[in-house]
């Protein structure tokens, strides 16, 4: 039988004494959430990561967890998903925060991403958010490198507690055999990975190699039961997979894929492998990406076709 591969793959200013330091002089005004012309909310200017690859040095970066949660950006009024859409998070939830903005994560512990996701998901908030906390990663407008901004967060918070919110642990990468070994302690109590961030590194919006993440991945296989459309660029051509794995959960897989994929897919009734990491609560798989190197137009296979019914 033929055979195919395939990998498929979130100005308020501090008012102190004058002999102490004062939060303006590091700040810039919050960021405005005015929306696109087609009404839409405007994506939010993050940063976001590239895959760590062993050829990258680092030795003497940043090292903190990968939160398994869901990305928050806090403009210096309100609270938005990396897609531009507003959270409808409590007041009281935000009390004492910054007029400058702050990135981090809205998270509740480690495998627990299924339940934040019906937290935060609610159209009117409640008391569930007391579960939820804020760990703060960065805060893009401050003046300086990474270590200034931190310190920033770190500052403000102790001068204007907030049970909901602190900075994210750091500690600095001494060698490749430290981070992996860091690495396996997280993911045996359930964590997803590891955040590399370059020392003094600037706060830039897209991908950037100052900013690299580190996870173990494994392999699973599913059969492709239908092409699901595509929308806005990917109209008329593949928008994600419905799959489903031999214990009969279905699941669309729609990231990772080249052009040429997208205009020529799998064939529905095919095998196709992808790598994930974890699963949720429901049994899906989390974090299903493309691999790398499998762009390319002659590693663009399946690993079954599909067979009419009667044959072998």
């Amino acid at each position: 039988m033929k055979k195919y591969a395939i990998i498929l793959l979130t100005g308020l200013s501090l008012f102190i004494a004058a002999s102490v330091f004062s939060f303006s002089a590091l700040a810039t005004p919050p960021l405005s959430t005015a929306q696109a012309p087609n009404n839409k909310p405007q994506k939010t200017p993050v940063m976001l990561a590239h895959r760590w690859n062993q050829k990258i040095d680092i030795k003497g970066w940043w090292m903190s967890e990968k939160l398994d949660g869901v990305r928050g950006y806090w403009t210096g009024k309100e609270m938005i998903s990396r897609s531009g859409n507003p959270f409808r998070v409590p007041k009281w939830f935000t009390g004492n925060f910054p007029s400058t903005p702050l990135d981090g994560e809205l998270w509740i512990g480690r495998r627990q991403f299924s339940e934040l996701v019906g937290i935060i998901r609610r159209k009117i908030p409640d008391t569930q958010w007391e579960k939820v906390r804020y760990l703060i990663f960065d805060a893009p407008q401050v003046q300086g490198g990474f270590e200034k901004r931190l310190d920033f967060a770190r500052r403000w918070f102790r001068q204007h507690p907030n049970p909901y919110a602190e900075v994210l642990k750091q500690e600095i990468c001494q060698n490749e055999m430290h981070l992996q070994k860091k690495l396996r302690e997280i993911e045996s109590l359930g964590g997803e990975g590891l955040m590399l961030r370059k020392p003094d590194s600037p706060y830039t919006v897209g991908r950037s190699y100052d900013l690299l993440k580190v996870k173990t991945y494994k392999d699973a296989e599913a059969k492709v039961i239908k092409h699901l459309p595509g929308s806005g660029k990917h109209a008329g051509r593949l928008g994600a997979l419905l799959v489903e794995l031999p214990n009969g959960i279905q699941f669309a897989l729609g990231t990772g894929f080249s052009d040429q994929e997208r205009e020529n897919p799998p064939p529905e009734g095919s095998i196709i492998t992808f790598k994930y990491y974890g699963f949720h609560d429901s049994g899906i798989p989390s974090l299903c990406f493309l691999s790398p190197g499998s762009r390319a137009p002659l590693t663009l296979k399946f690993l079954r076709q599909p067979q009419p019914e009667g044959t072998l």
